[in-house]
């Protein structure tokens, strides 16, 4: 008995491929280790490579960023304000490239962690020896469960503050953005919550 040569034919796709993106990241280990878990949290793994670009300073992300863009959709920058004089010139690097966004926090990443215990808008300014960063990571040693806090160690921080003080991160990130707007003041206040949209969206199939 002839089969029909249609029981062959493949179903058109029903869904779109992901986008590729790529995320560079200034921290290797705390931060680096938090984006990626929190990708994999949303199932977004597959479609998110995370690179720590072998630089710490914002404007040699960006251009790591400018080189590798070809090969992705979008890319991501994670950086830090602290005190890097190369900061403004990183954001200036970016406008040109539509692929790629600058996710920039002030003075650092560790502030979205500590967004994760409340609201705070006070200013961190650097005293002494100390960085505004270093101050940052000071208070949220203060926190529980944070007493052992360093920017350089490799520690699941994603899994440990996940659930309502992740929540709480996500809902108050934007409503800083908004003060900022008001203010003109970015210190201290972070995009990260972007990036966690971006997990999100990048977890759900995309119908043709």
């Amino acid at each position: 008995m002839t089969r029909s040569i249609r029981l062959f034919d493949r179903k058109a796709p029903r869904f779109k491929p992901q986008p590729k993106v790529l995320i560079l990241c200034e921290d290797s280990k705390s931060g680096k280790r938090y984006l990626e878990e929190a990708a994999f949290h949303f199932r977004a793994k597959a479609q998110v490579e995370i690179a720590h670009c072998g630089v710490t300073h914002p404007s040699g992300i960006v251009e790591t960023a400018i080189a590798r863009q070809k090969g992705f959709d979008k890319v991501f920058c994670a950086l830090d304000r602290d005190t890097h004089l190369c900061f403004e010139r990183a954001i200036n690097l970016a406008r040109s490239h539509p692929k790629i966004k600058v996710i920039a926090s002030y003075p650092c990443f560790e502030f979205w962690l500590l967004l994760h215990f409340g609201f705070n808008r006070k200013p961190f300014r650097a005293v002494g020896k100390h960085s505004p960063g270093d101050l940052v990571a000071k208070s949220l040693r203060e926190k529980p469960s944070m007493d052992k806090y360093e920017k350089g160690e490799d520690t699941n921080y994603f899994a440990q503050l996940l659930g309502e003080p992740f929540q709480r991160a996500r809902d108050l990130a934007p409503k800083i953005i908004e003060d900022v707007a008001i203010s003109g003041d970015p210190n201290p206040s972070t995009e990260i919550h972007l990036l966690m949209d971006e997990f999100e969206i990048l977890s759900k199939p995309l119908p043709i």
